[in-house]
């Protein structure tokens, strides 16, 4: 369960819509205006969170209205992360299978050691 949490948490962009939905409740457009993303991506980023069981909405006229559903429980996870961050130097950013400049998710027999070895090996 907690790797479909953390999956859920992967993308940028969501960690971004839920710091600013840590504020209040926002609209799509709001989200839309202060991320420069476009509304069809943080519509189904929303959708994800909304899956994920960590946004809920309520409609407002012809918007709905997008908030965070257990703000201290959240808050304390990112808060968490971000000091494991600190603690291990970042040295995620440089880790070759989900560092900075990686794309997708390896399956494990193509996963790679820091040395550039497969994990097996």
């Amino acid at each position: 369960m907690a790797a479909a949490l953390f999956h859920g948490l992967s993308d940028p962009s969501r960690l971004a819509i839920l710091q600013h939905l840590s504020l209040g409740e926002h609209r799509v457009r709001d989200l839309t205006e202060h991320l420069g993303l476009a509304q069809s991506t943080v519509s189904a980023h929303l959708a994800c969170l909304r899956d994920c069981g960590l946004v809920v909405s309520r409609p407002q006229g012809r918007a709905s209205m997008f908030s965070l559903t257990s703000v201290p429980e959240l808050l304390g996870v990112l808060d968490a992360a971000e000091r494991l961050l600190a603690s291990s130097g970042y040295a995620v950013a440089l880790c070759p299978n989900y560092g900075v400049g990686t794309e997708g998710n390896p399956a494990p027999d193509q996963l790679r050691t820091h040395a550039g070895q497969e994990a097996g090996a």
